[in-house]
């Protein structure tokens, strides 16, 4: 291992392939997060979100495949805005009465450069789209796995197309850091 519980490439490659991360693992949401940054007014102001509810689960295989879910509660957003919060759970944005979670489903996870990189799906509202990106992951004795990514997606890929005078930026940038125990 690196320095601090970063697992290297082949160090990775090691503990997925000897099975040694192999079992049911789940979120432990009092240490994960998962937060939202968009530029609004015209691409002037940034604006930032957290989700307050964050659960997930994974497995990996004897044979070092990952699969698993990670979930956002899309009412759980928080801007520090009340009136902006309202707005974003509406129809107009996440629509969380209709669509209460956003849901990454993660297909596969395999060693990349310094790295990891993460395939899956993600859904929001109806609207369920690929998704790959780049991230870091750390193991430590403890039975714990760290996951951090910055995701960039584009709401019109989703259906979240409402912009009253182009004021919304369409980039959002997603932070997650997902914190896994070993059941």
């Amino acid at each position: 291992m690196a320095p601090s519980g970063q697992v290297t490439t082949s160090g990775l490659q090691e503990l997925l392939k000897d099975a040694a991360l192999a079992g049911e693992w789940i979120l432990d949401p009092a240490r994960s997060a998962v937060s939202l940054k968009n530029r609004s007014m015209w691409g002037l102001v940034p604006v930032k979100g957290v989700f307050g509810q964050v659960t997930g689960n994974g497995t990996v295989s004897p044979a070092g495949e990952v699969s698993g879910v990670i979930r956002v509660a899309a009412a759980s957003i928080g801007t520090k805005n009340t009136k902006r919060d309202t707005h974003l759970r509406s129809a107009d944005f996440f629509d969380s009465d209709n669509y209460p979670d956003i849901t990454f489903t993660v297909a596969g996870i395999e060693p990349s450069g310094p790295g990891v990189t993460v395939t899956g799906t993600l859904q929001v509202r109806d609207r369920a789209r690929p998704l790959t990106f780049d991230g870091t992951a750390a193991a430590n004795g403890t039975g714990e796995v760290e996951l951090d990514a910055e995701v960039h997606v584009d709401q019109v890929d989703f259906g979240l197309t409402w912009n009253r005078m182009g004021s919304v930026g369409r980039d959002n940038t997603m932070t997650i850091h997902a914190v896994f125990t070993k059941q």
